[in-house]
């Protein structure tokens, strides 16, 4: 499986990738959500994982981009912000899951 993956949190990003590497998955690892939608242009993921908290733009904001470009690839949220506010935000814009980190 491809997945891609917006963290900011470099021992969060290092803990995702060792975990997910284990299972055999192809991984695009991004810093921030700039990073994240560059690497779309090129990389097919069948899995995003996002952060909401980045640099240069929120979780939230590329999973509003990734969905206003009509990319209908599950999204899942690892995220520290666990106000229901936000959970359901992120789900409104079309993410797919919400896991609190």
């Amino acid at each position: 499986m491809k997945i891609l993956i917006a963290e900011d949190d470099p021992l969060m990003s290092s803990l995702i990738q060792k975990q997910l590497e284990k299972d055999n998955h192809e991984l695009n690892i991004n810093l921030d959500a700039r990073d994240a939608l560059e690497s779309l242009k090129y990389f097919q993921p069948d899995l995003i994982i996002t952060d909401i908290l980045m640099p240069f733009a929120s979780g939230l904001e590329f999973i509003g981009i990734v969905r206003s470009s009509g990319n209908k690839v599950p999204i899942l949220v690892l995220s520290a912000m666990d106000q229901e506010t936000t959970v359901l935000e992120a789900l409104s814009l079309g993410a797919d899951d919400f896991i609190t980190k």
